[in-house]
């Protein structure tokens, strides 16, 4: 568990008259114990939940099935274990609610994440509570991250960034994307990840679908790759995505993959505490526009423990950058029917600027292979 974490949440309950905030998400539960409940995830019904007062208190609720795992990994001692079938997880909240003395309190919970069923269970055994949603306090604590935070986001963001690197230079034409797949697991499992998510292989014609995962189609001469994948570990995520070309680029590939290094640069060099997200976004529009394609409605996102997180260098991103963000920046382009192109870089903003976090697998020009 990472004191700094539980401090901003006291103070940011404090500072919104809370009396506690409970989380109920895979992404906070694991924000505020520096765990990840291994099924949390997968089924939905198997609740975790974790209490956090104003005065510091910390209080958890979790399933049967892994309760040893809990315990031995949470590091909370006052954990409320109940029963999967015979059991409601809702009543065991209640219960820890009246033992922490909180019935009557004014407590945060995520709205947007607790089932209605589930909501209305805690407003009929607890009706004395004032409920409010917390979704915004987690949101916008989770933007800057710790110390701890950013030594392993550093950590991640340099071995995705080598796992994809070191599999499209093993690329060869007759190769299939299954086959880069496979390498690339490799490589990012033996490199330290413990897991991955939305993994992006997409060759030659295919190159031009958004967000598609590896099929059997072989490499050719000529033939586009991209490439992207969200390495995890302790549950942050770091999310690089690389293109390169089977042989010789073409002359209006070069110029695109130029144009999209540009718009890299640029963005970095703007990225620092009291940089605005939407005066990013449009500095980088003014560059990408020079290729006369339709851009996307951001370049750039917040990254931890989900894939997206605030603030947005976009058009409506009214966010203002602090040292400690973390994020990633994505110039791309997709021409339907015919190829597509994206580089994308995690960052972290520091006290004098932007620091790179992805920096092992070369960009400037664009990757040639085999």
């Amino acid at each position: 568990m990472d004191q700094e974490i539980i401090a901003r949440l006291r103070k940011r309950m404090t500072a919104d008259g809370l009396d506690a905030i409970i989380a109920v998400s895979p992404e906070n539960v694991t924000y505020v114990t520096g765990f990840v409940v291994p099924s949390q995830s997968l089924m939905r019904w198997r609740h975790a939940i974790c209490v956090v007062t104003a005065d510091g208190r910390i209080c958890m609720v979790a399933i049967d099935m892994e309760a040893t795992t809990v315990r031995a990994h949470a590091g909370i001692d006052d954990l409320r274990i109940y029963r999967e079938f015979t059991e409601d997880p809702m009543d065991k909240l209640a219960e820890a609610l009246k033992d922490l003395k909180l019935d009557g309190s004014k407590i945060g919970v995520e709205m947007e994440f607790l089932p209605a069923k589930d909501f209305a269970t805690l407003q009929r055994v607890v009706p004395n509570i004032q409920w409010v949603a917390a979704d915004a306090i987690f949101n916008q604590a989770r933007q800057v991250k710790t110390t701890k935070e950013l030594e392993l986001l550093r950590s991640l963001s340099k071995l995705t960034d080598k796992a994809i690197g070191d599999t499209l230079r093993a690329a060869r034409a007759g190769m299939t994307e299954m086959d880069l797949a496979g390498l690339l697991l490799s490589n990012l499992l033996t490199g330290g990840a413990e897991n991955y998510k939305l993994m992006i292989i997409a060759s030659g014609e295919r190159s031009q679908f958004p967000n598609v995962g590896p099929t059997g189609r072989k490499l050719q001469a000529g033939d586009l790759i991209r490439m992207e994948i969200f390495g995890q570990k302790k549950g942050y995520l770091a999310g690089i995505c690389r293109s390169a070309v089977v042989g010789k680029a073409t002359a209006e590939q070069e110029k695109i993959w130029t144009n999209l290094i540009e718009c890299k640069y640029l963005v970095m060099s703007m990225i620092k505490p009291g940089a605005k997200c939407r005066e990013i976004y449009q500095r980088f529009l003014e560059k990408f526009s020079e290729l006369g394609f339709e851009p996307i409605s951001f370049v750039g996102h917040g990254i931890g423990l989900h894939l997206h997180e605030e603030p947005y260098m976009g058009q409506d991103g009214d966010e203002v950058l602090e040292e400690g963000m973390v994020g990633a920046f994505e110039p791309l382009v997709y021409i339907p029917g015919r190829m597509g192109l994206q580089n994308k870089d995690m960052f972290c903003v520091t006290n004098i600027g932007c620091e790179l976090l992805s920096d092992y697998t070369p960009t400037d020009t664009l990757l040639r292979v085999g």
